[in-house]
């Protein structure tokens, strides 16, 4: 169906993977998809760089483009969709959005779109979405229950389920196979479902490169800037031991009692590793960094996003082998 860039996935290494896959496979990157693409050309709109990375493999694969709203830097929570975005989600052929409260600020926006015809995808609900907790359980391979699915697919609360679910890779190679079949109900081309699969299968081979990083590493303990590594530490054996802004958005503040519960645990029991997003340091890490010494590492990791060209965390599944590597070089 698509030999050339079956090959090109097959054939190289999964760091160079994606980037390989979209040289072979599509126009000039630098262009601007809203503006370049004629009338025939299948277009993507994503919401946020994490979900805009598998796009682009995908619809590159098949001969279509890619969108992404929010570029490398921005906060999801606190991103806004300009007119012309908005405008962008009304004419494309899919909207995929992550969902379940994650774009706050732009959810407004995403429902006008819908309102004015746009075809929306809200990946994470699909997913099996783990509630807010502070002690999941360590399953190392989800099982992808009926009664989880009838759930996904009758809405979960949005303040009650944990929207990050690009934390834990397996799950994401299952959203690639979604979005291909999104895309090829859409436009009426099944070649985007066996794209889908092929970046399925890359995912796949990237989830089993992070289990055996870390599978030397004894159960770390972390604190976390915000609410954000739940399926981090579901899928890898991470234990989260505390977070700095409570609940799963970037947009809370902790209270004053919240950051001495805190610096308590890291004076009584301490932690292996304090958190924070590679975008934005979050400066409370760093003054509980500070009030233990600098005894507890701080590490930055993409959590909020890709990394930039030349980063080494272009694509997502170079920023998720990062994360790993950040982790255990850290710790060991």
């Amino acid at each position: 169906m698509l030999p050339h860039c079956k090959r090109t996935l097959a054939m190289t290494g999964t760091a160079a993977i994606a980037g390989l896959f979209l040289a072979a496979c599509s126009n000039d990157p630098g262009e601007d998809a809203a503006t370049t693409a004629d009338d025939s050309t299948p277009h993507v709109v994503a919401t946020t760089t994490q979900i805009g990375s598998l796009a682009e493999q995908i619809t590159a694969c098949g001969g279509g483009e890619t969108q992404t709203l929010m570029s490398v830097g921005d906060d999801p929570h606190q991103f806004e969709a300009s007119s012309s975005q908005i405008a962008d989600m009304v004419t494309a052929d899919v909207v995929i959005s992550n969902g379940l409260g994650l774009e706050s600020s732009m959810q407004r926006s995403i429902d006008n779109a819908v309102s004015d015809g746009a075809e929306l995808l809200e990946l994470t609900p699909e997913l099996d979405p783990l509630p807010y907790s502070t002690d999941h359980d360590h399953d190392h391979d989800h099982d992808h229950e009926e009664d989880e699915h009838d759930e996904a697919e009758h809405g979960h609360d949005h303040g009650s389920y944990d929207s990050h679910v690009w934390m834990d890779v397996s799950r994401m190679a299952d959203g690639a196979e979604l979005i291909g079949e999104e895309i090829a109900t859409a436009v009426g081309d099944d070649a985007y479902v066996a794209c889908g699969e092929e970046v399925a299968d890359d995912l796949r081979d990237v989830d089993a490169k992070i289990e055996e990083i870390l599978a030397d590493v004894e159960t770390p303990r972390l604190v976390t800037d915000h609410a954000a590594y739940g399926y981090f530490a579901d899928r890898y054996g991470v234990e989260i031991s505390g977070v700095v802004i409570p609940g799963g958005s970037t947009d809370a503040e902790p209270s004053s009692q919240d950051l001495a519960d805190l610096s308590t645990l890291l004076n009584d029991e301490g932690a292996d590793a304090l958190v924070t997003s590679k975008a934005n340091t979050n400066r409370l890490i760093t003054a509980l960094a500070e009030e233990t010494g600098n005894d507890v590492p701080v590490i930055e990791l993409y959590e909020s996003g890709i990394g930039e060209p030349g980063s080494g965390a272009e694509t997502y599944q170079d920023a998720m082998l990062y994360n790993a590597n950040e982790l255990a070089d850290a710790l060991q």
